[in-house]
């Protein structure tokens, strides 16, 4: 799959494409037949729990290690290649730097690497993140140990940015101004593959995302259609017990559990039938707990493998 091209002209490749990609350690097979595109311009999230083989992916995409079978391209190139790398900011789940090192001398050492870097952009970087460029990273929380790495990872203004547990170790509000430069760079056109553990994070930055569970790719939708399909916990709290099948038959309704204070309802999909039912009730209060969408996810999690 490529991205799309006016009429006559062509193609363009695609930022991440991978083919019935496959990695086998022995008789472990971390990586099983993975098909996968991710288009110009969007926030892709690769979930999974831990095992997954998230990580063995995204080696697998820069080319730290070389497929048992099928194939993944950047761009239309093999990961190892210069013209690749140079367009990818990668930030890995651990940064594996002699902790001797500044700032400064990551920052310098990966410029180079790349053939240069945005300077102002990266002291702004600097300054946003509220990190002293002069430290030895031996001398820093882990917290400030992962802004070096987000900043390395953007300072050359790449393409392609992929990012494994990239908030792991920041507080919140550091968290939310990550989230900020993420979107910025994504509406400059940059493509972003966000692989966390963070379900609420990804839900508030990607437009898709790709669950994989066991090596295998489970699903890939929209974070719009996930939405659709999560259910949600509604509890209705009414001056009077509301009446018995009412709710059963409701389009969307997967589950009706009465209690002292009214009712409880397990809705797949829109609530409005639930709604527009409830509407001839003395209704006093509305509850909805939980978060949907995580537990969907969660439950992508925890299914038996195929």
């Amino acid at each position: 799959m490529t991205a799309a091209a006016a009429p006559g002209a062509p193609a363009m490749p695609l930022p991440i494409e991978a083919r019935g990609l496959t990695k086998s350690f022995g008789r472990l097979t971390a990586v099983d037949s993975l098909d996968l595109a991710v288009h110009p311009g969007e926030v892709f999230g690769f979930l999974g729990p831990n095992g997954a083989g998230k990580t063995t992916t995204i080696r697998l995409l820069l080319g730290f290690i070389n497929p048992s079978a099928g194939t993944c391209t950047l761009f239309g190139r093999s990961g190892w290649e210069p013209g690749a790398r140079r367009r990818v900011g990668y930030l890995p789940a651990e940064l594996a730097i002699d902790r001797r090192y500044t700032a400064s001398d990551v920052i310098e050492f990966f410029g180079e690497l790349r053939g240069g870097y945005d300077r102002q952009f990266t002291r702004d970087l600097l300054d946003r993140f509220a990190l002293d460029p002069s430290r030895p990273l031996g001398d820093l929380s882990t917290g400030n140990r992962r802004k070096v790495g987000i900043v390395q990872a953007f300072m050359h203004r790449p393409d392609l940015l992929i990012l494994d547990e990239p908030t792991s170790g920041l507080d919140p509000l550091l968290q939310q101004e990550f989230h900020r430069l993420v979107r910025e760079e994504a509406s400059r056109g940059a493509t972003v593959f966000l692989s966390s553990h963070v379900l609420p994070e990804v839900e508030a930055l990607a437009s898709r995302v790709a669950i994989l569970r066991k090596g295998r790719l489970v699903t890939v939708a929209s974070i719009a259609e996930l939405r659709r399909r999560a259910r949600q916990r509604i509890d209705l709290f009414t001056a009077t017990p509301p009446p018995r099948g009412l709710f059963e038959t409701l389009p969307g309704v997967r589950q009706v559990t009465y209690h002292d204070g009214g009712v409880q309802l397990l809705v797949e999909g829109s609530v409005d039938p639930v709604v527009k039912a409830a509407a001839g009730l003395t209704v006093e209060r509305i509850h909805t707990p939980g978060q949907d969408l995580e537990d969907l996810f969660l439950e992508y999690y925890q299914e038996a493998a195929p």
